[in-house]
């Protein structure tokens, strides 16, 4: 649990990140904010913040706990942990890392060490405040006193103090000094709050609006960073003049952050990242409903995430559909590698599925529930199951898989997937064919110059699928990219050359105009119980001097079959390439047939008439360390059959699969 995210392969022999390696960003992403956008006037953030100021309830001032609960609401958490939600707390103080682990030592710069240093803290300062137990209490502040240590909140290397670990360590030490004021000495509180606001104070200068300023407000390096930053204006609320200052900056922040959001409930950075970034706009917004009385949890993109994230899963119940940056691809379907132990711990997909318990429960929603309850049932693993005990609400009743529809169209992010059933032997596909961040945002970009779009997560991988059948993942994507291109994914290249400025870049859509990739869609989507046909328009994915004038691909299920017939018209002679990957080897069996090795099911392949087919190592540009994602090192995952036409100026292009 406390290795959560961590990704192994930068760090040196004494285990810290190499500073080296981090000469900057790559240039064409922009995490957080930046400057040079033309925002005349007052800047929108500064407006949002008269509007909505969110302060603390006049009731709660002077008083802590305040920041989630008060001393009433403890009382009630203790009669839940020995009635109603004596197992699910007891799960959670079994399970707790802190009670195993010692905090990173300071100065903790291996990746992501500080992020459990912050969790810790609200686990333990919690149990203690629920058992009233003093072990509790002693690793509260050990970690507490650990996060006090560190000289710099995150990397020194990358974003020192503003970022991610920033975030979580205002969450963790804001959140643990309101839970434990009362027991607190004063030498401790003073020690505590002055750590608070040194680091509240540098966050909130950098993310403070001024002329010029934008921000990357669907992306989690804007919004984690005021997650943390919330909880602490709360927390110290009457005790430093700023804290309202913080709390009106972090909601106009977090007002952006959901106008922007897919109203479909997609997650267009993917699972792997809604799993760590989810969590940290319901903390926030638990915040400013608890603290300031003012509820923001009305929005579609939040009750609809469940959808996402029960479809997102494949039939074996522990891998999941992973377009974007998400996991490592056949390694993590393997559980091979250092990885596996965060992403599948004892073999369990951590998918931090008590979120869905937090909107059921605001919502009152069954099928949020039902859904929770499957991935509950699955032994899936959730990284703060302490708020269990808050955000489960067993009034609300359970709507069983069995009676939620299999296959489910997001409209908004272009994306489909489809099952026979919910059991693990169902077949399965999900096909992509839309912008990365959806088509809602093409009317508001225009009207937001406060927002710049951060999609260095998001592949280009219009027109891609995957597939599942007989107990397998069959084919799909090559996981989380340094350098994202088509060639990962089960796509076509034109001339070789892959989609929107693949290969240039962790964020392959910067400087790639929007509205070309709002062209991408699907112009046809008939959904049934055994039968699936999709009609995509790709031209837009691709550069206009590549030729592209139409290209269009007919994805089919039916009658055992995955069927694509993609049909190219150009304005020069092009070669148009069709890919399959695997995680194991690709045999030819056939003339134009092929093999794509899994256990227990293989998928076999059938490549259109007159194409010519090569089977190739499935080559990837890994993620480097913070500010050089760009720059990891090369590594192979899998293996991939391309299946090209020869040059022509229209050409359609057939591809059968079955297992």
């Amino acid at each position: 649990m406390n290795q959560f995210f961590t990704r192994r392969r930068f760090l040196g022999a004494a285990g810290l990140a190499l500073p080296a390696l981090a000469l900057g960003q790559d240039a064409r992403e922009a995490l957080g904010t930046k400057q040079g956008a033309a925002t005349a006037g007052e800047h929108p953030l500064a407006t949002i913040m008269k509007q909505h100021p969110a302060p603390l309830r006049k009731e709660l001032q002077g008083v802590h706990p305040r920041v989630f609960t008060t001393a009433r609401g403890l009382d009630e958490l203790r009669e839940r942990a020995r009635g109603s939600h004596r197992e699910l707390w007891q799960a959670a103080l079994a399970n707790m890392a802190a009670m195993k682990n010692e905090p990173a030592e300071s100065p903790a710069q291996t990746r992501r060490a500080q992020n459990a240093t912050g969790i810790g803290i609200v686990a333990a300062a919690l149990a203690y405040k629920i058992e009233g137990d003093a072990r509790y209490l002693e690793v509260a502040k050990k970690y507490m006193d650990a996060a006090v240590s560190y000289p710099v909140w995150g990397y020194t290397y990358s974003k020192p103090d503003i970022d991610l670990a920033a975030g979580h360590l205002l969450y963790g030490l804001g959140a643990g000094y309101d839970l434990l004021y009362d027991v607190l000495s004063e030498e401790e509180r003073k020690r505590y709050r002055d750590k608070l606001v040194r680091q509240a104070r540098i966050l909130a200068a950098h993310f403070s609006p001024k002329p010029g300023k934008s921000y990357s407000y669907s992306q989690n390096h804007c919004f984690i960073p005021i997650s943390g930053l919330v909880v602490t204006a709360y927390a110290l609320w009457d005790e430093v003049p700023e804290a309202a200052n913080w709390a009106a900056l972090s909601r106009a922040i977090f007002t952006r952050v959901l106008e922007v959001a897919s109203p479909d409930g997609y997650f267009y950075e993917g699972v792997e990242y809604w799993v760590f970034s989810m969590p940290w706009i319901v903390h926030a917004l638990d915040a400013f409903a608890h603290a300031a009385g003012d509820d923001m949890y009305d929005h579609p993109a939040l009750r609809k995430a469940h959808l996402y994230m029960a479809h997102s899963i494949t039939p074996n119940g522990q891998d999941i559909f992973d377009f974007g940056d998400a996991f490592e691809g056949p390694l993590t379907r393997a559980r091979h590698g250092h990885d596996a132990a965060r992403t599948h711990p004892g073999g369990k997909l951590h998918s931090n599925y008590n979120l869905l318990y937090r909107f059921a429960s605001r919502y009152k929603d069954a099928e949020a529930q039902g859904v929770a309850a499957w991935m509950a049932s699955l032994g899936h693993i959730c990284a703060e199951e302490f708020w269990n005990i808050f955000w489960y609400d067993p009034k609300v009743q359970a709507k069983p898989m069995a009676a939620i529809k299999p296959y489910h169209h997001f409209e908004d992010l272009g994306t489909v997937y489809w099952r026979s059933d919910w059991t693990p032997k169902a077949t399965a596909f999900a096909f992509r064919a839309g912008p990365p961040e959806g088509h809602h945002i093409t009317a508001l970009i225009p009207k937001m110059p406060d927002w710049h779009l951060s999609m260095g997560h998001s592949h280009p991988d219009a027109g891609s699928f995957i597939l599942f059948g007989g107990g397998s993942y069959l084919s799909g994507p090559m996981g989380y990219a340094g350098l994202p291109s088509s060639t990962l994914s089960n796509t076509l290249l034109i001339d070789g050359t892959g989609q929107a400025l693949d290969g240039r870049g962790h964020d392959a859509f910067a400087d790639y105009p929007y509205e070309r990739l709002d062209r991408i869609r699907m112009s046809k989507v008939t959904l049934g119980r055994d039968h699936a046909e999709i009609v995509a328009d790709l031209t837009g994915a691709y550069r206009p001097e590549l030729g592209v004038e139409k290209l269009e691909r007919r994805f089919t299920w039916a009658r055992g079959a995955w069927t694509t017939t993609d049909t190219l018209r150009a304005s020069k002679p092009v070669v148009m390439t069709a890919q399959v990957h695997g995680d194991n080897a690709i045999k030819q069996v056939g003339e134009r047939r092929f093999i794509v090795e899994g256990q227990p099911a293989a998928l076999q392949v059938t490549s259109g008439a007159g194409a010519k087919a090569i089977i190739e190592p499935g080559i990837v540009t890994a993620a480097g360390p913070p500010g050089n994602v760009d720059k990891g090192p090369k590594e192979q995952r899998g293996t991939v059959l391309r299946m090209s036409l020869p040059a022509a100026k229209q050409a359609v292009l057939t591809t059968i699969m079955r297992f």
